[in-house]
């Protein structure tokens, strides 16, 4: 593999930001960082632009719209794949953890047996893909038909995050009954019967949930596969999920919550387009309001890669965290969280995943993705044209 010099950036390390400095890659890995007369097999002028470790990402559902676009209409999985990992690529996100939830009940990508396939999908791709991707099964707490089937997966080594959710009407994402009808009706194109049905059946199926979760928490436990709660929407709960062994709380419903969270050890991952948008979806609290109160995290993009770049300059504009801290929520931060010791900072020996920035306009926009020091994602912007004075108009002149 080819040795890269990166010059001319402005590098932003755990602690502190490097004005018009340099990094020196070599077999895939940081060697140096301002060096003096370093030499490589090719020099790359970054021309001011920022350089920040490469994304990662522990949770994004985004490769559910690849594989199904819309309601009961299913792409090639092998194809939905490799859309994905491009659009992480062009977002800047090196080590994407791919969100599939396995809920039997529904159709569509979320029923087990399809599921399943896209994760055995991903891993097929892995010699194939411009990032390092990752799994992340999503298990539905009241779908007794899914345990078996992550279970197979897990030891298969096919799941590197596994989650456990609940997402009947009355608690969590769903408060009312009729935020969970809207959803259903919204996102699965059933008729309000329908829904009401599927309501029904899933406050049915809580029976056993909790012996469920015991065993599949266990089962990846014993496989080192880091878990997580979502939703969690009671200081109660996160005690309940913290005794049952998980390591991190995703999507927090409230402060409160949040705050139990970190105050028992466990780290929390909120929504980079919560933080865009200034609001949950679900009317949960608003993700910049964690970060203030210092008890946020992570940041994943949730449903859209492109976010969390832009998520981690906002939280540097609108809060009192510096740009090397803004940054860590979206790169060292989930790296700890899910034992990646490897990558995640700017710094010698370990992983060149780095991402070049671009001040396009307003907007920080990704240029260059180096994923193990692999350049698998380019874009050049064109300069920004200076303002033309007006024309002086043109008339009659007098003699």
């Amino acid at each position: 593999m080819q040795s890269i010099y990166l010059t001319h950036a402005r590098v932003v390390l755990p602690d502190r930001v490097l004005e018009d400095s340099a990094v020196l890659i070599d077999d895939g890995v940081i060697v140096a960082i301002a060096p003096d007369g370093a030499r490589a097999d090719q020099e790359i002028d970054l021309r001011g632009q920022t350089l920040v470790p490469g994304l990662i990402d522990l949770h994004c559902d985004a490769i559910e719209k690849e594989a199904e676009p819309r309601s009961k209409v299913l792409f090639p999985l092998d194809f939905a794949v490799a859309q994905v990992d491009r659009r992480n690529a062009a977002a800047g996100i090196t080590t994407p953890y791919h969100a599939l939830s396995f809920a039997n009940s529904e159709s569509g990508v979320r029923n087990n047996e399809t599921a399943a396939q896209v994760v055995r999908s991903v891993r097929a791709f892995r010699s194939h893909s411009l990032v390092d991707n990752r799994v992340h099964c999503r298990y539905e707490v009241t779908d007794a038909t899914s345990l078996p089937v992550l279970q197979a997966l897990m030891d298969e080594g096919a799941v590197d995050l596994l989650s456990v959710m609940d997402h009947s009407p009355g608690q969590g994402q769903f408060k009312t009954l009729e935020s969970y009808l809207q959803y259903m009706i919204g996102n699965h194109a059933m008729s309000r019967e329908q829904a009401e049905e599927a309501a029904r059946a899933k406050t049915r199926s809580k029976d056993g949930a909790v012996q469920r979760v015991e065993t599949l928490l266990a089962h990846a436990h014993g496989l080192g596969i880091p878990t997580a709660s979502h939703d969690d929407d009671s200081i109660h709960r996160i005690a309940t999920m913290r005794n049952l062994g998980v390591a991190m709380s995703e999507f927090p419903i409230t402060l409160d919550t949040a705050r139990a969270a970190v105050s028992c050890g466990l780290p929390t991952i909120l929504g980079a387009p919560n933080v865009l948008r200034g609001k949950s979806q679900s009317g949960s609290m608003r993700a910049i309001d964690a970060i203030r109160a210092g008890v946020a995290s992570c940041l994943c993009s949730d449903y859209q890669p492109s976010t969390l770049i832009a998520a981690a300059f906002a939280v540097a504009a609108q809060t009192d965290l510096t740009l090397p801290q803004a940054m860590a929520l979206v790169t060292a931060n989930p790296a700890d969280a899910c034992g990646l010791s490897d990558r995640g900072r700017i710094a010698v020996g370990l992983r060149a995943d780095l991402v070049a920035v671009a001040q396009v306009g307003a907007l920080p926009l990704i240029s260059h993705a180096w994923s193990a020091g692999r350049l698998v994602f380019s874009a050049h912007y064109p300069a920004s044209r200076p303002t033309m004075p007006a024309a002086e108009p043109r008339g009659l002149v007098a003699a």
